[in-house]
């Protein structure tokens, strides 16, 4: 009884940080929903979204159920608890994460830099960008040779890129408090932190997974 209740607090925790960690960038997307839906004022940091909205929209409905529902996935306990759910909601993040994904990869090419950004932040946008769309399509090869243990590695790397910008306010805010804004060259090493930080993370925990599975199975 103690370890189920045990594991049900863990879940919470799993679920209450991931959660945490995408309400800032949540929250900033629905902002800018909500500044394209009223036409608000033109100016030099959206006006690339006014001159071509959709990618941006398809992006943001997507990425923000993407974070926000991926956070149940990785609750072991729940998982076990809800498999129906798990599998219906799998499949509706796995549609969410391609369309965020790609149209991520399309505004990287196809929008004007904004002021801040260079060249070594656009080369790192289509690196994790093109990892995350690689390791979706790795997790749906996985699931559909019913390789569930490599299916859920994949979507650990997925998900992990793409909670990015939730890591990447925690890089900025020492920065913005002890310094200042950010040069292009600073901008880039906080934005690439936070994509390092949860891959790094993502890594750990499936070798840590990998090595338990491996245990249980030698007893």
């Amino acid at each position: 009884m103690s370890t189920r209740i045990g594991r049900r607090e863990s879940d919470w925790k799993i679920q209450a940080g991931l959660i945490a960690l995408s309400v800032v960038p949540a929250l900033a997307g629905a902002a800018r929903l909500t500044e394209l839906a009223r036409g608000a004022a033109i100016t030099a940091a959206n006006a690339r979204f006014f001159m071509m909205p959709l990618p941006v929209v398809l992006h943001l409905i997507t990425v923000i159920p993407f974070s926000i529902l991926g956070a149940q996935q990785f609750a072991p306990a729940f998982r076990k608890r809800h498999p129906t759910w798990h599998r219906a909601v799998g499949r509706v993040l796995v549609a969410c994460g391609l369309i965020a994904t790609l149209t991520g990869l399309w505004m990287t090419l196809a929008y004007p830099w904004p002021v801040g950004d260079g060249e070594a932040l656009y080369i790192e946008r289509l690196v994790f960008g093109s990892a995350m769309l690689l390791s979706l399509l790795m997790a749906i090869d996985a699931i559909r040779r019913r390789n569930f243990a490599v299916h859920g590695e994949w979507m650990i790397r997925a998900y992990a890129i793409g909670v990015g910008a939730g890591t990447q306010v925690l890089t900025h805010l020492p920065y913005f408090v002890l310094v200042g804004k950010p040069d292009e060259s600073d901008r880039a090493v906080l934005m690439g932190a936070g994509w390092v930080i949860n891959v790094v993370v993502a890594e750990w925990i499936i070798r840590r997974s990998s090595a338990h599975r491996a245990t249980m199975n030698s007893r």
